[in-house]
């Protein structure tokens, strides 16, 4: 059952004879041990560290008293299944661009997620924990106190007395169990008013730690980002592996077939016979060569396997026009990126080559500020349109995908210039793209 079970029960007529009363209070009795131990540790943690900043030693553990949320965060989670057994939802954090303590250090204090779990440390030390505690002593510790003051007459008054909550004295039986039938009235509406506590601190905990019932927008804006993500990803795949394949199964296929129509021409006399076989051979080559531009247009080798400036400059060179390549990086990038980038530029040659007049065409740019930045600028007539069915429009949703942009500037008379920028960071021997 999931936490909005507890209100339910709470209207329940059952609700006294099932264990959520003694969920809730365990849930608030370990609110304010753990809402307690949380104040000591960090006002220790405080003094510590501002002690210690006078020799830096104290500056680090200041920092990480920042991050003292997490774990108080988690702990929470693990107790919301006191009342909540289903796992609560965590908000999606940034995985850190490398491994190490550093990178993981510096992304968690970026993240939103860690101070809003900083700040619920705050609330819990410093009000939450006793509200827990008022609550219980209250709704359990002072009815029961108030049932037993038969036990407490008989065992410690002698029969005589009791002492009522240390405030005041029943001196005779009919009194003490008066005060006794009260107790259990008022551990009964304990019980409800221990639900209703519990039940609100859970809600709390949720919008603080968790993701709240109604769900948490910046929680799904972070999702839908990563599933676009994934989906290039496996579309990128995809795009292997159907390149392989066809690499792989159907070239090879061809290529046989295109040796044996050879061999039979070889042998065979002349008349219709070998002239059927020429043309056959011919069909089989022009296949061949048409299957290999296909499966380069799919997922060139020379992308996957040198990376992009390599396949920029075989792109340059299987072009109509002349093109220049000024293509600086400092190594492999992303495979999504490379692929959009080698992509876009394949596009906009294949454009210029088209319908540009251009004599000369120029593809630079490189990596920098942690985005990669190409430019194709050609010396054509200008007036391209990316909404004109160039084919860019495509592009550019892609690239946008990858949280990049594409710009084009093509005045008539030109020059025409397209530009591209992604954000990506370039592959490293801890975190290989490939």
């Amino acid at each position: 059952m999931r936490s909005r079970d507890l209100w339910q029960a709470l209207s329940a007529r059952r609700y006294l004879l099932s264990a959520w009363p003694w969920r809730a209070t365990a849930y608030l009795v370990t609110g304010a041990a753990a809402g307690a131990a949380t104040l000591v540790g960090l006002a220790l943690a405080l003094v510590v560290g501002g002690v210690l900043t006078v020799v830096l030693v104290g500056l680090p553990l200041l920092l990480l008293t920042a991050l003292a949320g997490i774990p108080l965060a988690r702990l929470e989670r693990h107790r919301l299944r006191l009342i909540d057994p289903a796992p609560v939802p965590v908000r999606p954090v940034r995985e850190p661009p490398a491994t190490g303590p550093w990178p993981w250090l510096v992304t968690r204090l970026r993240e939103r997620a860690t101070w809003r779990e900083l700040g619920h440390a705050l609330l819990f030390a410093l009000l939450l924990w006793p509200l827990d505690a008022l609550v219980v002593a209250l709704a359990l510790a002072a009815p029961l106190h108030l049932a037993a003051a038969p036990l407490v007459m008989a065992t410690f008054g002698g029969g005589a007395e009791a002492k009522v909550l240390k405030q005041w004295t029943v001196t005779d039986w009919p009194a003490a169990f008066g005060v006794a039938a009260l107790g259990l009235l008022l551990l009964a509406l304990g019980g409800y008013a221990l639900g209703l506590a519990a039940g609100a601190r859970a809600e709390l905990a949720r919008v603080l730690v968790g993701v709240p019932r109604d769900g948490d927008p910046e929680a799904r804006v972070v999702e839908l980002t990563r599933s676009r993500v994934r989906l290039v990803d496996a579309f990128e795949a995809e795009r292997r592996r159907i390149e392989r394949d066809l690499h792989d199964g159907a070239q090879q296929r061809l290529v046989a077939l295109t040796m044996a129509l050879g061999l039979a021409r070889l042998d065979a006399t002349p008349g219709p016979l070998a002239d059927q076989l020429a043309k056959a051979h011919g069909e089989a080559g022009r296949a061949l060569a048409e299957l290999r531009e296909l499966i380069h247009g799919i997922h060139p080798k020379v992308l996957a396997d040198y990376g992009l400036t390599a396949a920029v400059a075989d792109a340059a060179d299987r072009s109509a026009v002349p093109v220049d390549v000024a293509l600086e990086l400092p190594g492999r990038l992303p495979q999504a990126v490379e692929a959009a980038a080698y992509f876009v530029v394949c596009e906009a040659l294949a454009n210029i080559g088209r319908h540009s007049g251009a004599d000369r065409a120029e593809v630079s740019g490189g990596h920098r500020d942690g985005r990669l930045v190409l430019r194709v600028r050609d010396d054509g007539r200008g007036g391209a349109d990316a909404a004109a069915g160039s084919g860019l429009t495509g592009l550019a949703d892609r690239v946008s995908v990858l949280d990049g942009r594409l710009s084009l500037s093509s005045p008539p008379g030109g020059p025409t210039l397209l530009s591209v920028e992604i954000p990506c960071d370039p592959c490293g021997p801890r975190d290989p793209c490939a």
